[in-house]
């Protein structure tokens, strides 16, 4: 099968070309590089089965590379993931995320490509009033970054309805695992261990009860791949565990994993963190026979033991 991965040199896409080529697909990356590494692509970047397209999604030139290419499957993980920047500057948002999927959108119709893989965020839910929050929860967008997420969903079915293009949509949890920065709109967990690592202070908002559910960037990218068939047309899921785990938590789990002392500061809450969040996971082992199989303990250890380990290279 022929892949095109927008998106394809950051943090979750990158490990997703890793799976792809790792299961014998022929993988083309599109990403401007703006904010995905090119190192992220290393282990791809040799093999025959892969090129990267170095330009940003809006260019025209995407119309052309996917007609020619014709990719049977299109994984859209390019987009501004930035909640505050998107209230800063809701323009800009827009301009990246909503015309950045009509643009995908109209060059995987001109490419006759079957599906195309949309990766969506917890951000659309809002405020839910049900936690674990089910995939077919009301939405409530409360930032440009959330509209826009809702956006590329309306995209999709309407590209479905006017020319039959396949999609599936899948709401990310608190991703976190090895590439994952701990700069700028970094997880959580990127940030504690790159800190407790270092030697660094590392900071709790609130009283450290705030909870959130986090998944292992392996078991995402298994959802992915599973997307890319035949199953799950039109529909919505949530790739999370359903389990809520506190910050404070969390940050024993890295403090143990990075044998450092587990004694964070705290500060007070900010202002629009949600308290709790958690997604379920069921309807996605439904309809895509996709489960979480990476447990916390687990994937902050390997996530651990890869940041170490970067950091004597």
């Amino acid at each position: 099968m022929r892949v095109l991965v927008t998106g394809g040199a950051g943090f979750i896409g990158s490990n997703l070309v890793d799976r792809l080529l790792a299961d014998g697909h022929e993988v083309h990356v599109v990403d401007d590089l703006s904010t995905g590494k090119r190192e992220n692509l290393a282990g791809a970047a040799g093999q025959d089965r892969f090129t990267l397209h170095e330009m940003d999604i809006r260019d025209p030139a995407l119309v052309a590379l996917a007609t020619e290419l014709q990719p049977e499957v299109v994984c859209h993980l390019a987009a501004q993931i930035s909640v505050r920047k998107s209230v800063a500057d809701p323009v800009h948002d827009a301009r990246l995320n909503v015309e950045g999927i009509a643009a995908v959108l109209t060059a995987a119709h001109e490419g006759r490509t079957r599906k195309v893989v949309f990766a969506s965020s917890v951000a659309v839910y809002g405020r839910p009033a049900t936690i674990p929050v089910p995939a077919d929860a009301a939405t409530d967008p409360r930032s440009p970054y959330a509209a826009s997420k809702l956006s590329g969903e309306i995209y999709l079915a309407t590209f479905r309805a006017l020319y039959g293009l396949e999609y599936t949509t899948l709401v990310l949890s608190n991703v976190y695992g090895p590439r994952q920065s701990p700069d700028g709109e970094a997880g959580v967990v990127a940030i504690f261990t790159d800190a407790l690592l270092n030697g660094t202070p590392t900071v709790l908002y609130g009283d450290g009860t705030q909870t959130r559910d986090y998944v292992f960037i392996d078991d995402v990218v298994d959802g992915f791949v599973r997307a890319c068939g035949a199953e799950g047309n039109g529909r919505r899921f949530n790739l999370g565990t359903g389990i809520q785990t506190t910050d404070r938590r969390l940050h024993s789990l890295i403090a143990d994993a990075a044998g450092a002392q587990d004694k964070p500061g705290f500060a007070p809450p900010r202002p629009g963190d949600l308290p709790a969040m958690a997604v379920d996971p069921v309807p996605a082992h439904d309809g895509l026979r996709w489960q979480p199989r990476t447990d916390l303990p687990t994937g902050v250890k390997k996530t651990v033991e890869w940041a170490a380990n970067r950091r004597m290279t």
